[in-house]
Parts: structure tokens; C-alpha cells; sequence
């Protein structure tokens, strides 16, 4: 079975070290915003979590795109993007339901995290072993599961929490 990124909320200290490793391998340079893993924070209880690819099954991003230029490698299941095939459609993007796949306005292109071949860099460089990189039991599974229900709750509540006043008093969602 092919190794899996798992990601443990409960141990993110939001450090940021994930997004600076992942953008000096996929970039070059270090710049989280170029980072294809983003840790997001939420309030009121500062709720930190590094939200990356989790390589679907059945990748809704592979699905939509009209070129075929996203496809799985079978040799090691991680769902990968073909730059001489991608058009900068953006597809992708909207199919996406994690919000991982990204456009690179640099690239024009679409990027997402592929796992550096096998050895990810954010796992490397995660001080509290916050992300892992092994064979997914039925335990791993369960946790990713409870993290993306956990997301979607945050997800839904982020209205509330994020409010900002326009000049009408009403309020909407950053």
C-alpha cells in the first residue's frame, strides 16, 4: 500500500516550517504563499492546521480536467499534474473540495502537493511531528476522517467567526 501524508491537528504549533520546506523544494525560494500546504489558524481558540492534498480516491481534479492533465501514478498513488498538458483552465481549483489545488499565476499553471516524490519535505521539517508520512492503517484513516469533519464544521461556523461590518450594518464573511 502507498504511503500517506497525516496530518495530526492536535500537535500544530502553526511554526510555519511545513510551508517554508515545501515552497524551498517546489519553488526554490521561501514563500509560504508559494507553500502547497498552508496551515490555517481559526479563532476564537486559535485552532492551527496544516490543510494539504490528501491524493483522493476518486480526485475530483482529475475528473473535471478537461485536458487529462491530472492523473495518479500507480507506482505510488499521489496525484500529480502534467505541466506540458495543463492549460491554466482552473477547473481543477473549483473541483478541488479541500481548496488545495491552487493556480500559479507564475506558472500559469495548476500546483498541488505531489508529495516530493516520496520523501515530503514538510514531514522532514515538522518540529512536533504534526505531519506523517507512513502506510495508513484504519487508524490513520479514522484521523484524517475526524479532521476533515472537524474542517467542515470550522468551515461552516468561519461565517460566524469572521465577520466584517460593511457600511450597509450588515455583515459578511471574509
Amino acid at each position: 500500500m502507498a504511503k500517506a501524508l497525516i496530518v495530526n491537528p492536535d500537535r500544530c504549533t502553526g511554526c510555519g516550517l511545513c510551508e517554508m520546506a515545501c515552497s524551498m523544494r517546489n519553488t526554490g525560494e521561501f514563500n509560504p504563499s508559494r507553500s502547497r500546504i498552508q496551515v490555517i489558524s481559526m479563532e476564537p481558540d486559535l485552532f492551527r492546521c496544516p490543510v494539504v492534498c490528501v491524493q483522493c480516491h476518486k480526485a475530483p481534479c482529475a475528473e473535471i480536467c478537461p485536458e487529462s492533465a491530472i492523473s495518479r501514478d500507480d507506482n505510488t498513488g499521489t496525484v500529480k499534474v502534467d505541466k506540458a498538458k495543463c492549460t491554466g483552465c482552473r477547473m481543477c481549483e473549483d473541483a478541488c473540495p479541500f481548496g488545495v489545488i491552487i493556480y500559479s499565476e507564475l506558472e500559469q499553471k495548476a500546483v498541488k502537493c505531489e508529495l516530493c516524490d516520496g520523501d515530503p519535505q514538510c514531514v522532514l521539517f515538522c518540529p512536533t511531528q504534526a505531519l506523517e508520512f507512513k502506510e495508513p492503517g484504519s487508524r490513520a484513516f479514522d484521523k484524517k476522517r475526524a479532521l476533515a469533519e472537524k474542517l467542515q464544521e470550522v468551515y461552516k461556523l468561519g461565517a460566524i467567526f469572521y465577520q466584517v461590518e460593511t457600511g450597509a450594518g450588515k455583515t459578511e464573511p471574509r
